[in-house]
């Protein structure tokens, strides 16, 4: 991945980087850790294969909102409090960087053109339907990530890798 946590870096091959797409082919923003890449706050990844197999029929675009926001790999594990920050489990406010990410990640949307995104379920930045609920004791709540909120926003359609793994799928034609 790029050090701007968006693309792929040339070491970045769990799975092959995209090309150009073939003329026709919808673009489609993918958070890059279900793509293979080792960006996630423990510095790994969450390869889901059927996310991956999506570049038979999309340009794949891999993005790292975290790491686009400026923040390392690894890190501290984060999730969205009551009050919207995103904080670290010793109270760490990392919500400005959360911000940063989704807007970069909303910029490389536009610029691509995307027709949708697959990001990571449960994410503080790309959890499309719950989220963690800012105790760090594992409760889930329904909610968006700071990214996919954004994207939403905007007007994008947001899955996460249970809907591919469940059939849904974005619509080429956005």
């Amino acid at each position: 991945m790029g050090a701007d946590g968006t693309g792929f870096g040339e070491s970045d091959t769990a799975v092959p980087a995209p090309g150009s797409p073939p003329a026709g082919k919808p673009a489609l923003l993918v958070s890059a850790c279900l793509l293979g890449v080792d960006c996630n706050y423990r510095q790994g990844h969450s390869l889901r294969r059927s996310v991956a197999d999506l570049a038979e029929n999309f340009d794949l675009v891999p993005v790292c909102p975290e790491v686009a926001g400026g923040l390392p790999v690894p890190r501290p594990a984060a999730e969205i409090s009551g009050d919207g920050r995103v904080l670290t489990a010793d109270g760490r406010d990392v919500t400005d960087a959360y911000r940063v990410g989704a807007r970069k990640a909303v910029e490389l949307a536009n610029e691509r053109g995307v027709v949708g995104a697959v990001l990571k379920a449960r994410s503080p930045s790309c959890g499309p339907h719950d989220v963690y609920d800012g105790t760090h004791s594992g409760t889930l709540v329904q909610g968006q990530g700071v990214t996919a909120a954004a994207l939403g926003a905007v007007g994008y359609r947001v899955l996460d890798e249970d809907d591919v793994a469940n059939g849904r799928l974005p619509d080429p034609d956005r």
